[in-house]
């Protein structure tokens, strides 16, 4: 692998490729640790060494390395372009323009891509307004009896707003630039630099902490377990054979090949855990504004907020599996796919074409997702619970999710970089 690398390095469109990469992810995690202007950024580092804090804000925090509760002008994150991405894939089933202008081809997409672009603003507007009440408020850092922004007046919390914002923006345009000058998803890896970027402080606070070596070895062997777990599941496909007729268009013959539909075990990917997550985070997210000796707020604290109660793991568990089966429906249609294939002349061997093709692409997908939706249910779980077991606190929520996301933009780009690779004769990273 090392020499692969040093080949990629050598080859000059892929060097530059990767050194601009690696700069936009640099240019990122600075900006993650510059304050948005009105924050005193001593008592808020202050205010961090003594917070607890929720999922909610947790998640959050993750997806922005670490930049929220930094209230930095990154301190959105991707975050609100993920939400915009997912609401206008789910907008598709309610509304039939947007699934027309996806039908439409590159011009339908770039439309949609457009939408969701003001979409993240809004979102942003909103989210950036959310935090900064709640930093003001105490909310952000409820244990913490220092002000994070000692000025809370309009002209002040504007400018906050509009340079979170901008961020943003911001962000979201460093990603796009990523996608088209240098190598991988934009949007991807710099979910991947955000969570990356927490794991040495965690890890660390895990070896100094009460369990020590002991401790901080077994869960290093935990997490390379559960990577190779996602490593071998991530990689498998089911793979449905497609045969294309022969046909005569002119003086020419086409079709007569044979192909097959590549699909994953896990088509949903780590989008069922986000929406679980942050469902389940909400009820605590209110129970914060309620008084603390009241009954459902106890109870909430007690039932739903620990990420070791039996009703928590019980409710995390469903939610899951009915995500990865929502979002399945809605990414791959068995209908569609069924008439593309009847439009070009294709049809699965001993399968008639039309709607018994539909029908039998439905019972696969059905099949194979009851066990990709175990499996999310399994490595989201299984890190959370070893380190609950072992009594160890760490900073990483979600600890299932963060190795999902990590591996899997990984694979990915190691994926890009191998096929370019190869393009140039050279032997690539996967063999």
């Amino acid at each position: 692998m090392l020499t692969a690398f040093a080949r990629a390095f050598r080859t000059p469109d892929l060097r530059r490729k990767l050194l601009f990469t690696i700069a936009i992810i640099v240019i990122y995690r600075v900006g993650s640790f510059i304050p948005t202007p009105g924050v005193d950024y001593p008592n808020v580092q202050q205010c961090i060494a003594t917070q607890d804090q929720n999922d909610l804000l947790g998640l959050i925090n993750l997806f922005s390395g670490g930049a929220l509760l930094q209230l930095s002008i990154f301190a959105l994150g991707i975050m609100p372009y993920i939400t915009a991405s997912i609401i206008v894939q789910l907008l598709r089933v309610v509304i039939p323009h947007f699934e027309a202008l996806h039908k439409e081809g590159q011009a339908g997409t770039a439309k949609l891509t457009q939408y969701t672009r003001y979409l993240t603003i809004a979102l942003a507007i909103l989210q950036s307004t959310t935090v900064i009440t709640t930093a003001r408020n105490g909310l952000l850092f409820p244990t913490c009896a220092v002000e994070v922004i000692p000025d809370d007046s309009f002209v002040t919390l504007t400018i906050m707003v509009i340079t979170m914002t901008a961020g943003t923006g911001l962000i979201m345009w460093l990603g796009e630039l990523i996608s088209e000058r240098g190598i991988g998803n934009g949007m991807s890896l710099l979910i991947f630099t955000s969570i990356a970027a927490s794991f040495p402080t965690a890890l660390w606070s895990i070896a100094a902490g009460a369990g020590g070596i002991g401790k901080f070895a077994l869960v290093i062997i935990v997490i390379i377990l559960v990577i190779g777990l996602v490593v071998f599941v991530e990689q498998s496909q089911r793979r449905i054979p497609v045969q294309y007729a022969k046909r005569m268009v002119g003086r020419k013959m086409y079709g007569g090949s044979s192909t097959y539909i590549p699909i994953k075990i896990n088509m949903a990917g780590v989008i069922p855990v986000i929406f679980a997550s942050s469902i389940l985070a909400v009820p605590g997210l209110i129970a914060q504004f309620g008084d603390p000796t009241a009954g459902w707020v106890v109870w909430i604290s007690r039932h739903l907020v620990p990420q070791g109660a039996p009703l928590h793991i019980v409710l995390y568990t469903l939610m899951i599996i009915f995500f990865a089966f929502f979002y399945t429906a809605i990414t791959f249609n068995p209908d569609e796919v069924a008439d593309n294939m009847k439009k070009y002349g294709g049809f699965i061997p001993g399968i008639r074409a039309g709607r018994p093709t539909a029908e039998y692409l439905d019972y696969v997908i059905t099949r194979i997702t009851s066990a990709g939706s175990v499996y999310l249910a399994l490595v989201a779980l299984l890190p959370t619970m070893v380190l609950i077991g072992l009594g160890v606190e760490t900073n990483i929520p979600f600890g299932g999710s963060s190795i999902l996301i990590v591996v899997g933009v990984g694979l990915e780009t190691i994926k890009q970089i191998d096929a370019q690779l190869q393009q140039r004769h050279y032997e690539g990273f996967l063999r």
